[in-house]
């Protein structure tokens, strides 16, 4: 028996579709980004899952590359700010700031290249900025080395999510990660006299301890380092 063809549906009595707002496309967009990855994310693949058309898309968001900068702000929210308004040493408050930061790039991997060159403007991104401006503020950094450390501080805490999460996509990170280790534990005095004098040093500490060491390193170097005169 040959099967009947639906008849055809008439467009009055589909369910109407919700009306695209910036906040629901930027949500589905995360959705799309934690069930499939960052690299799925374009504005033709959100145009398929919001059941509407592409050019519907761009009166909200001009560009891939604003999308990105979307679902980073909205997902800046997780970062812990409570360090700013808390107790103790400033520098070690700030680092923690920091490693907070670099935490939520490290859940999303795709996103932390894409914040090496996405630029954020809203609300959880000048949080963000302004709590590290405060730590220094309250550190008594110069203004003016304070205005250019802070893009340098998130710059650092962006490159070191980027480059983890690489290496953690990686199938043979693990491989590469043991020869590096045995290189350098046998390098050669006379060739390579400071390797091997320090080669046990240059593979030590945990990365929580590492990551600390940075932020404070360039922290001090905040401190530090005056702006140079035109």
């Amino acid at each position: 028996m040959t099967p009947r063809t639906p008849a055809p549906r008439s467009r009055r009595e589909r369910p109407a579709k919700p009306a695209l707002t910036y906040e629901g496309i930027v949500a589905t967009a995360v959705r799309l980004m934690e069930a499939e990855g960052l690299q799925r994310v374009t504005m033709r693949r959100l145009a398929q899952e919001l059941d509407t058309g592409p050019a519907s898309l761009y009166v909200y968001v001009a560009n891939t590359a604003e999308l990105h900068a979307a679902i980073l702000e909205q997902l800046l929210g997780a970062v812990d700010l409570s360090p700013a308004a808390g107790e103790g040493d400033w520098r070690e408050r700030l680092a923690r700031l920091l490693g907070s930061y670099t935490r939520v790039l490290f859940a999303h991997p795709g996103l932390a290249h894409s914040a090496l060159v996405a630029r954020p403007s809203g609300p959880n991104y000048l949080d963000l900025v302004e709590g590290v401006l405060s730590l220094l503020h309250e550190g008594r950094v110069p203004d003016a080395q304070a205005a250019w450390g802070v893009d340098v501080l998130l710059q650092v805490a962006t490159a070191i999510a980027a480059e983890q999460s690489t290496r953690s996509r990686s199938a043979g990170a693990e491989a590469e990660h043991h020869a590096l280790v045995a290189a350098l534990r046998e390098a050669s005095a006379e060739s390579h006299p400071r390797i091997a004098a320090l080669g046990g040093e240059l593979i030590s500490g945990t990365p929580e301890q590492r990551l600390a060491w940075i932020f404070h390193m360039v922290i001090n170097g905040t401190v530090t380092t005056p702006r140079l005169a035109p």
